[in-house]
């Protein structure tokens, strides 16, 4: 097996067909890298990652989507930060300070990425947990500065533990969204067509489950509920359960005429009080 480093390199280009065997890789005094199929005492074997493809990051639009060299644009799963300006959208309290994060971890350098059930959204985006070269993961990274907020889309759970583990150091240090005004629980009984929109804390005591043909409500009373989405429902306890329970719901608000339900996808988006 050839040792120096020019050959090394054509070594580590062949090396999905060498996978059956570890590779070494050792420096010499002189500071050239050496690479072989076997060791000497000053070796390690290499970490090799097959099939992973890194991609430079050319833009990032905001804290949660950037654009990839191969015109890829990627939204981070699992996570939602606040919106920035943009065409028919205002910017939201910590929006700017989330993009600048990422703008300056990411921007012109590499990462590679992790898919998960769901492969693309609807407006044709890629879907992934992105991490950078060194294998940090920028999705759990954003969460746990308080920057974003965990948000669940089933069937796509592969890092559920690590976010929401992310998701309680930051509320536990009140970090970012966490220590702000904005983002502050309302009580059920103030939401208003005021102050319903972007994403929210909604705190009250579960009175009732109604049920429709489409969709199952926790009520909070008449005209705020939490509404179960029908493809998520089994991922939840049976939802009798909740009553009578002081709950805190996280998510977005739907109105219809005077009445208001907070829409959730995993029991995650629920914390008992």
């Amino acid at each position: 097996m050839m040792k120096s480093t020019k050959h090394g390199l054509w070594l580590l280009a062949l090396l999905p067909a060498l996978l059956h065997a570890d590779v070494y890789q050792w420096t010499d005094q002189q500071g050239r890298h050496h690479y072989a199929d076997h060791g000497n005492e000053n070796a390690k074997v290499l970490n090799i990652d097959p099939g992973v493809a890194f991609f430079r990051v050319e833009k990032v639009f905001d804290g949660d989507t950037i654009l990839l060299s191969d015109g890829q644009k990627v939204r981070f799963l699992g996570i939602n930060t606040p919106e920035v300006a943009g065409r028919n959208k205002s910017a939201e309290v910590g929006g700017e300070q989330a993009k600048a994060w990422l703008k300056d971890k990411l921007e012109h350098r590499k990462v590679f990425l992790q898919g998960d059930v769901e492969k693309q959204d609807k407006y044709q985006r890629t879907l992934a947990y992105v991490f950078t070269e060194d294998k940090e993961q920028i999705n759990v990274e954003l969460v746990k500065r308080g920057l974003a907020t965990v948000n669940i889309y089933p069937p796509n759970l592969k890092y559920l533990e690590p976010l929401l583990a992310a998701q309680h150091i930051a509320e536990l240090a009140k970090l970012g969204i966490w220590a702000d005004e904005a983002y502050a629980p309302l009580a059920a009984e103030l939401l208003d067509e005021n102050n319903y929109q972007g994403w929210k804390r909604i705190t009250g005591h579960i009175r009732a489950v109604k049920r429709t043909a489409k969709h199952s409500y926790l009520q909070f009373s008449d005209t705020v509920s939490i509404s179960v989405e029908p493809m998520s429902v089994d991922l939840f306890p049976p939802l009798e359960t909740y009553v009578g329970k002081d709950v805190e719901v996280r998510g977005w608000v739907k109105r219809s005429k005077q009445r208001f339900a907070v829409q959730v996808r995993h029991p995650a988006d629920i914390v008992l009080r």
